[in-house]
């Protein structure tokens, strides 16, 4: 399973690495550096190097295309799942489950759940507990495969979710933080006598930026430098350090008119510095300068990559003591380029990052019949995708004060945020225009919060990543340990069975492995049930099961910007709390329908040989006649004093040696007396498997199993040792509902109709034949702007959204 899983991601990577291969050698070839074999040969193994590196971990991502920005406690939230690979954006079918879950301010998850994945898609939702406390929390999505990296690469959103009864609520910003300003020397470090570059990030209490202004001091006291923000608290200023080991502060006047000092990076007496500047249209030149004459004496190597598929690769010599480079943008991927230097003995110098926005978009477009309706009024809504087809999902909203700030769309997230670290503002501004403006912004925000999925030094060394954990790739997995119960030590080599009470018996197996872990593939298992997970207590009766959690135990250190109530937002604060208690009074019973899988009818083990329904017969009222007097293909035997079965061969007609499997409602039941003792009033039926039983790896002398009337275990009371635990499977989907008003009953209905939420649908899906398809849904009681937003991918990894609003008014 594991093996099938991983030969997937080598067989991309190794497409990666012969990309990157002929990619560097032409460079190689197209510089002329035939006369610098060392260093190009030096170059090339760096680029193999990461290549290889990147094969064994391809990375992927996910986006949730949440319905609405700001809830009110009992408000459904919706959402979408798109997993693509991280390298080209293309949707990856390999994983089959996402997790997600909404966390709290203190990182502690409120809410979790599985999400099945079908063609590299999947949807959710979350009931939002009344109880809530009013807060900022933050929705995050992972796979297994992703848990191999830091959780900062996880997909993270931050979500308002307001309680309006007045229970409970978030810390209030005084409490948990105050201004904040951050300082990054370009390249990394500062050094003695070379201009760098600072950039830095200047937040209010709320996690925002913000504007301020300051000047940089030396120890004397000396205004050496001045600096002020520029876009979302960001800004950057040039700073030549005049000695090593010198202490520079930066005084910040902010906004409240109180200052605030923050030491910079310390000054090293020797390194390298590093900076990226665009003189010219359509060139970047990057210069690397060193204060020591040996250091300018060693040729520098300049690799770029655009998530980990190298697209620069050059050789630079020092003149003096800079190296320059000149890069034509145009032989740069788009999103984020790492561009690193290294030394002839490839230990990287420094390292910086530029973001090249994307030249290609999947281009949506949307617009609705009307611009203005009336209350219950039809809405038909005309969307188009092209030039490829594409998966999208559409919410619909009332736009109101509290739900004004956009989300994050599909393309600013994957080109974007998906490879910075941190919480970014507004990450759609840096896609709005190509103005020296947001030129200067993105440029800032790479200095501020760029971040590396690896370290170089793992890379050069050939180390591989500690793969823990591999994708789900048929369905979830169910994962735990078996020790020795006085020891705790691991018990390998033991069959563990695992099953789920009930009228369909699904039985599921596996062998501990040497450090006693199990894993079970459950990919038909949906919602919350109640599994028995256990060995074969008559073998051994001290053996101790765990269960682990699928959730990451791991959180990324992000600061979200809170949510603050002042008197403006109160009176939309009341009106929401109307709605949603409206809603429930009125609609409930329709929130809550679920769509539910096929259920296959069939047992585990097929047609059984014979099947016995127990009200044919006379109903004896001991277990040991019911077997005895009409249940010819099993024999009942005793031995010291304990029962055993044997099953009749249907083809030796002989009975076969040892106890055959006997389940109870799908559970194992390995005590013979214990089935015996089972009330017979209480079986509905029993089937037998009359010949040898291959399952998974175990070999059963045919099978007998037992059913009752509820699929509950009837009075059998479990071994203490078996493991019983309520555990939910995949999220089952929930139907959205709306009403229609397509008759005049309807639309003379006194039913309030009060939703925020007019219309949700994650699965739209335009084709090569018509690029564009027509949804209609009706409005509701409620007169205001509502707000239509589109998400949207292409099987080519193009992603794009469309955001566009229309009227309803109450006519009188």
């Amino acid at each position: 399973m594991n093996r099938s899983s991983t030969s997937y991601y080598q067989r991309a990577g190794r497409g990666f690495l012969v990309r990157a291969s002929l990619l560097t050698g032409l460079l190689l070839w197209a510089a002329g550096w035939g006369t610098a074999y060392g260093q190009t040969d030096s170059l090339r193994a760096v680029s193999r190097q990461l290549s290889r590196y990147s094969q064994q971990q391809l990375p992927e991502k996910l986006f949730l295309h949440v319905d609405r920005p700001f809830y009110v406690s009992g408000e459904v939230m919706w959402f979408k799942v798109y997993a693509v690979d991280g390298m080209l954006h293309k949707p990856l079918t390999v994983s089959k489950v996402a997790y997600v879950e909404l966390l709290d301010q203190d990182q502690k998850p409120v809410l979790q759940g599985k999400i099945g994945l079908q063609q590299a898609m999947g949807q959710g939702s979350f009931v939002l507990p009344k109880n809530m406390a009013s807060g900022t929390y933050t929705i995050r999505a992972y796979t297994s495969w992703m848990k191999n990296a830091a959780p900062d690469f996880y997909f993270h959103s931050a979500i308002t979710i307001f309680n309006t009864f007045g229970t409970g609520g978030g810390k209030p910003a005084s409490e948990t933080a105050g201004f904040e300003a951050q300082f990054f020397p370009e390249g990394g470090q500062l050094v003695k006598g070379l201009t760098s570059t600072v950039a830095f990030k200047v937040t209010d209490p709320l996690g925002k930026g913000t504007e301020a202004a300051g000047i940089i001091i030396d120890q004397q006291g000396r205004n050496v430098a001045q600096f002020k923000t520029l876009k979302f608290g960001l800004g950057s200023f040039s700073f030549t350090p005049a000695e090593a080991g010198a202490t520079y502060s930066a005084i910040i006047q902010l906004p409240n008119k109180q200052t605030l000092t923050r030491k910079l990076p310390a000054v090293q007496e020797h390194g390298y510095v590093l900076h990226l500047s665009q003189d010219q249209p359509g060139a970047l030149t990057l210069s690397v300068q060193t204060t020591r004459a040996e250091l300018a004496a060693e040729d520098v190597l300049l690799l770029g990559h655009a998530r980990h598929v190298p697209s620069v690769a050059t050789v630079g010599r020092f003149r003096g003591q800079q190296a320059v480079f000149t890069i034509d943008q145009n032989d740069l991927a788009d999103g984020i380029t790492h561009f690193t230097v290294f030394n002839s003995a490839r230990k990287p110098l420094c390292e910086r990052l530029y973001f090249k926005a994307p030249t290609q978009r999947l281009s949506i477009s949307g617009k609705t019949d009307k611009t203005t309706y009336a209350t219950r009024d039809k809405v038909t809504l005309q969307l188009a995708a092209g030039p490829v087809p594409a998966s999208l999902s559409v919410a619909v909203y009332r736009l109101d004060s509290l739900a004004a700030a956009p989300a994050a769309t599909i393309s600013s997230y994957l080109w974007l945020a998906s490879d910075v670290k941190g919480y970014i503002e507004n990450p759609e501004y840096y896609f709005s225009a190509t103005s020296p403006d947001v030129a200067q912004a993105a440029d800032n925000l790479m200095l501020t919060q760029g971040w590396s999925r690896f370290r170089w030094e793992d890379v050069v060394a050939n180390k591989k990543p500690a793969l823990r954990f591999y994708p789900e790739s048929t369905g979830p997995w169910i994962q735990g340990r078996l020790t020795q119960g006085g020891t705790g030590q691991a018990a390998p080599g033991v069959t563990v069975y695992l099953a789920s009470p009930s009228r369909q018996a699904r039985l599921y197996t596996d062998v501990s492995q040497p450090d006693g872990t199990f894993q079970f593939d459950m990919r038909d298992f949906y919602g919350f049930k109640e599994i028995v997970v256990q060995p074969n207590t008559q073998l051994d009766s001290t053996f101790r099961v765990e269960v682990y959690s699928p959730f990451s135990a791991e959180y990324a250190a992000r600061q979200v910007p809170s949510f603050q109530v002042t008197e403006f937002f109160r009176p939309e604060i009341a009106q929401r709390h109307v709605q949603s208690q409206v809603q429930t009074a009125y609609f409930k019973k329709l929130t809550n329908r679920f769509r539910f899988p096929a259920n296959d009818s069939i047992p585990f083990y097929g047609k059984p040989g014979e099947r016995y329904l127990l009200e044919d017969y006379t109903r004896f009222k001991v277990m040991e006649e019911v077997m005895r007097e009409y249940v010819p293909g099993v024999l009942v035997r005793s031995r010291k004093g304990h029962f055993h079965f044997q099953v009749m061969d249907q083809l030796t007609k002989t009975p076969m040696t040892d106890d055959p499997l006997v389940l109870l409602d799908g559970v194992p039941i390995f005590n013979i007396d214990k089935v015996m003792a089972l009330d017979p009033l209480q079986i509905q039926k029993l089937e037998v498997v009359t010949s040898r039983y291959f399952h998974g790896r175990s070999i059963h002398q045919g099978v007998v199993s037992y059913t009752t009337y509820k699929g509950n275990l009837g009075n059998h009371k479990l071994d203490p040792h078996a493991l019983l635990q309520e555990y939910e499977g995949l999220q089952l989907q929930r139907e959205f509902y709306a009403p229609r008003y397509d008759t005049p009953e309807a639309r003379q209905s006194h039913l309030p109709d009060l939703r925020n939420l007019l219309y949700w649908n994650p699965d739209v899906n335009t084709t090569s034949a018509t690029r564009s398809t027509s949804l209609d849904f009706y409005t509701a009681d409620q007169p205001g702007r509502y707000v239509v937003v589109v998400q949207g991918l292409a099987g080519n990894g193009l992603a794009g959204s469309t955001r566009f609003t229309f009227a309803v008014k109450q006519v009188l």
